[in-house]
């Protein structure tokens, strides 16, 4: 079982259904991460050259052939950060940064070997964004992503890919906060259900001994 199969308790997340008011019994402090403002920006990025590190194995025979590459993370690495707030409009500022992206990389070498290695993919961000006032608990900037790379080619020389890329990234402002939120209580944890491929569903159904009438004699 689980929150959502067939597990049926009013202290568990899902639909409300009714006054929403029924069963909230108290008033709550969490630790939580307050979300002051964010932005999605998705793009498609062309010949973007990947230097491989970490290789395994490792001295693969070149060249290579590309297979594949996605990010292997969804938290990207800020360098650069620059925070640049607005006099002419107050509570925004000027965010701007580099956004690292790890991705794995998979090839097979000349050998025929597959191997995978490490790399970074790296783009820069120019955004407005909301920007809470000071405090003494400071807010950060943080980035959530995403790549893919379906396609690309070797370059002997440069010991690259070159690759097409699609890339996600979601620019946060947060702070880790104590915030009260109203609550109905502690959740009621539904006891977990084995997964199993039921290989003989189907057949243990079936009745023991064959069902019908006997031929009847003439």
């Amino acid at each position: 079982m689980s929150f959502f199969s067939n597990f049926q308790s009013d202290k568990c997340p899902g639909t409300i259904s009714g006054n929403p008011l029924n069963g909230m019994c108290e008033k709550v402090c969490i630790q939580a991460q307050k979300i002051f403002d964010a932005c999605i920006k998705q793009i498609q990025i062309e010949n973007y050259s990947l230097r491989l590190e970490d290789n395994v194995p490792g001295d693969p025979t070149y060249p290579l052939t590309f297979i594949s590459a996605r990010s292997v993370s969804s938290t990207g690495i800020i360098t650069g950060l620059n925070v640049e707030r607005l006099a002419d409009k107050p509570g925004c500022a000027r965010v701007q940064a580099t956004i690292g992206i790890p991705v794995e990389v998979l090839y097979t070498d000349a050998n025929g070997v597959e191997g995978v290695a490490r790399a970074t993919i790296s783009v820069t961000e120019d955004v407005l964004l909301f920007v809470p006032a000071p405090s003494i608990m400071p807010y950060k900037v943080t980035s959530e992503v995403s790549a893919v790379c379906a396609e690309g080619r070797f370059d002997s020389e440069s010991g690259t890919f070159t690759v097409n890329a699609c890339i996600t990234v979601i620019l946060k402002v947060a702070i880790d906060v104590e915030i009260l939120v109203p609550s109905y209580g502690y959740c009621a944890i539904p006891p977990a259900q084995d997964y199993t491929q039921e290989v003989c569903a189907g057949f243990f159904e079936l009745p023991l001994y064959p069902q019908g009438k006997t031929c009847s004699k003439q």
